[in-house]
């Protein structure tokens, strides 16, 4: 039967492409197509018009803050930032969902390419690569997940387990000496490695984990909506005496209503993300049993 398949019943709903897919896709397109304007057509076209420049915003590239990340300098960053990426960002799209993730990746490419304009505004060049992101998407990963360990192939060759927040410190730290004495000074040896748009994209994903993820006004609106969702019903006097009116308490319902209490002060003081899987487990109990009423 057709209506056995669940790709052909009339309430089937296919899977949304998640904002992770789109971001990748679209630098692999950005990829080709940088390659295909300077090395089949001869021409840089394409590149004056998406990657970063103090010239292109005074002439109002306003875009070129979000665009620089869609170009990369060879295959080899490409395949490094696109791994990167791919794993790093799976595990926040699963913390924090598709639109903040979105959220996150545009303002830390604004902030990195503003940082990388402020320190080169008068030297000129151009910034392209998605390097910062990728910097900043590991200091959001090791705010949220600081001791968990982690793997990864030094030169692709060597194995090495650590965990993300001596990533991230070293990173901050290497970039931090890298604008110091390779971006700063105005003669000297030139790296080419944009410390300044990493130190930015680091901040920002800092600054973001701490005022939308966890710490700050989008976790008390989310602790908001989550006590309007359940604690009128389970602790309102009002609601309470018509409940028991009706029928008895069932047993457990006080318990239940302290760890929901608890565990909206913990959202409250910590973010949702600080919650362990028993404590979500009960505010699904919660919900649950709102739903049976």
């Amino acid at each position: 039967m057709l209506s056995d398949r669940y790709y052909m019943r009339e309430d089937y709903r296919p899977e949304r492409t998640s904002f992770l897919i789109w971001l990748l896709c679209a630098i692999v397109a950005g990829f080709v197509i940088q390659n295909v304007f300077a090395v089949w057509l001869h021409r840089g076209d394409f590149e004056q018009f998406a990657a970063l420049s103090p010239t292109g915003l005074r002439q109002g590239y306003v875009w070129t803050l979000l665009t620089f990340a869609l170009l990369q300098d060879n295959i080899l960053q490409l395949i490094v930032v696109g791994l990167g990426l791919f794993f790093l960002g799976r595990e926040l799209q699963a913390e924090m969902g598709d639109r903040r993730l979105a959220g996150l990746t545009a303002s830390v490419l604004a902030v990195a390419g503003l940082a990388w304009t402020l320190v080169n505004a008068t030297r000129g060049g151009q910034l392209t690569g998605a390097t910062s992101l990728l910097f900043a998407y590991l200091v959001v990963f090791a705010s949220l997940h600081p001791d968990r360990p982690i793997s990864f192939l030094v030169f692709f060759v060597f194995p090495v387990t650590t965990r993300p927040k001596y990533v991230a410190w070293l990173l901050a730290f290497a970039s931090v000496l890298g604008l110091a004495f390779l971006e700063l000074p105005s003669s000297g040896p030139r790296s080419g490695v944009p410390h300044s748009a990493h130190l930015g994209a680091m901040l920002a994903g800092w600054i973001f984990y701490h005022l939308v993820q966890e710490g700050g006004w989008l976790s008390q609106r989310r602790a908001a909506i989550a006590a309007a969702r359940v604690e009128p019903r389970l602790a309102a006097p009002g609601l309470a005496s018509r409940t028991e009116s009706r029928s008895p308490e069932p047993a457990g319902t006080a318990e239940l209503r302290a760890d929901v209490d608890r565990i909206l002060d913990k959202i409250n003081s910590h973010g949702f993300g600080s919650l362990t899987p028993e404590e979500k487990r009960r505010l699904d109990d919660a919900r649950d049993l709102l739903s049976r009423r």
